[in-house]
């Protein structure tokens, strides 16, 4: 019975994809509402995802050249002032500190929403000759951003990101790392994650505020809606005019550097949830589970068996993040929990299996159980999280190829979709904004990218008619 209510206990994704969320975040144990209106508490289940996509992007980071930083979390309404769009942008979602204990402050502080502001103010201290070029610098911190509709993961008031910042000599050298950022995100999310990305650019309307270009990873959730999983700017020279850094070039003349920005953020964590979850719970990647491998003792009351479990662990443990549940629950329990949390695989050791020197192993993907010598388990197991992982991304990929569209005029793109159901929309567009927005108002999908993979299914725009200058992905997005 416990099972069975276990499972039951999360709403159908396609009776509620909304409710499903919901249900998981919480059943899961991922986060708790606060009385915080739009804040949240990662649990430590949910957090241990984080520190796992955390670990492995800083590795990628540091590879790359980059170190960690920390910047204050309050910056002086006068310092955010000093480059017009990105105030203008981030201004509606700014919160404001206006007294410290009770005395008001002679000038307000911002808590951070971002922080080239911050970065600026240091690079004008501390760049003076070509010699000092480039910074390669990021943060792990939360910034704040005072959303009107929130929802765990996906969009709160407060969450946590890694911001890189990085100054460079040359636009060359900028445009450069910018992209090569958005690779390495693409790659993680592909490798890590098990969830395939479109890459492409922002168009002009929707770049980042300050930036003379933004490079965007779009992924599909399993319902059709699209999320943007990371974002990599360009800022050319713009930041550095606004903050007069400038530095001593090989011919001694001061010239203003380059700068670039590009962050990822906790709503990573919901698009997991989003691209490979069930009816029955998480899915979660092997390389980001917290538990990669459950052990659960059958007829644990039996002699020898938790010994055995325990020594399975022991040995599984030097690899692999692995959990010995030697609770008093119910087995039938233990499976529908492990299950529901996503857990890539359980391993099942009872007085038979101790016998026959195996164990029973079950994939959370794909299904599979079988009996595995425990001579060769340790192997098994790497060759099994490998294979979920593989599986995972080959699923998630299918969702996106399913739910991909190739559409010549706004009747079909809306026909389309009242049809098939959400999902990415390709058509082409004349590089107008004023026909971005009216594809946007007469269909519901917004632009997402133009894709780098750029396929001509037309020679004319959706909206106008007229010559198309380049294909775009629409899509509805979180």
């Amino acid at each position: 019975m416990a099972e069975k209510k276990m499972v039951e206990a999360i709403t159908s994704m396609d009776v509620d994809f909304a409710q499903w969320y919901t249900d998981i975040v919480k059943k899961a144990e991922l986060i708790e509402y606060t009385s915080v209106k739009g804040c949240m508490v990662i649990r430590p289940y949910g957090y241990a995802i984080w520190e796992n996509i955390q670990r492995i992007l800083d590795g990628m980071f540091k590879v790359t050249g980059h170190e960690n930083v920390c910047m204050p979390m309050f910056i002086p309404e006068s310092l955010l002032q000093k480059e017009k769009d990105h105030v203008e942008g981030f201004a509606p979602e700014v919160a404001w500190v206006t007294h410290g204990g009770k005395d008001e402050l002679e000038e307000k502080l911002c808590v951070r929403p971002t922080s080239e502001t911050l970065f600026c103010e240091h690079y004008a201290n501390i760049i003076q000759s070509w010699r000092d070029l480039p910074k390669l610098y990021n943060q792990w911190v939360s910034v704040v951003r005072w959303e009107k509709t929130t929802r765990p993961f996906l969009r709160s008031r407060e969450f946590l990101w890694q911001e890189g910042h990085t100054i460079h000599a040359t636009a060359e050298e900028a445009v450069t790392e910018t992209e090569k950022m958005l690779n390495v995100y693409a790659d993680f999310c592909e490798r890590y994650l098990a969830m395939p990305v479109i890459k492409g650019k922002k168009t002009e309307s929707d770049k980042f505020a300050g930036a003379e270009a933004t490079y965007a990873i779009e992924a599909l959730m399993h319902d059709g809606k699209a999320l943007q999983a990371g974002t990599s700017h360009y800022f050319g020279d713009g930041f550095a005019k606004a903050f007069d850094i400038t530095y001593a070039d090989k011919e001694n003349k001061r010239v203003h550097p380059h700068q670039t920005s590009w962050g990822v953020t906790t709503r990573l964590i919901g698009a997991v949830i989003m691209t490979h979850g069930d009816d029955n719970g998480l899915v979660l990647p092997p390389d980001i589970a917290p538990v990669q491998a459950v052990i659960i003792p059958v007829a644990s009351h039996k002699p020898g068996v938790i010994e055995k479990a325990t020594e399975l662990k022991e040995m599984l443990a030097k690899n692999y993040r692995v959990k010995l549940d030697d609770s008093d629950n119910s087995p039938g329990w233990k499976f529908a929990e492990y299950e529901m949390k996503g857990v890539p695989l359980r391993i099942e050791i009872g007085p038979r299996d101790i016998e026959n020197n195996q164990c029973v192993v079950a994939m959370r993907v794909g299904g599979e159980k079988v009996a595995v010598s425990l001579d060769e388990i340790n192997l098994v197991v790497g060759q099994k999280l490998e294979e979920i992982r593989a599986l995972m991304y080959k699923k998630a990929l299918e969702n996106r190829e399913n739910k991909t569209y190739c559409c010549k005029t706004m009747d079909e793109i809306k026909d389309t979709l009242a049809e098939k159901g959400d999902g990415f929309v390709m058509a082409m567009w004349c590089g107008d904004e004023e026909c971005e927005d009216k594809v946007k108002e007469i269909t519901g999908v917004g632009s997402r990218c133009i894709p780098f993979d750029q396929k001509n299914i037309d020679d004319k725009c959706v909206c106008c008619g007229k010559p198309a200058t380049c294909m775009v992905c629409w899509g509805k997005a979180y």
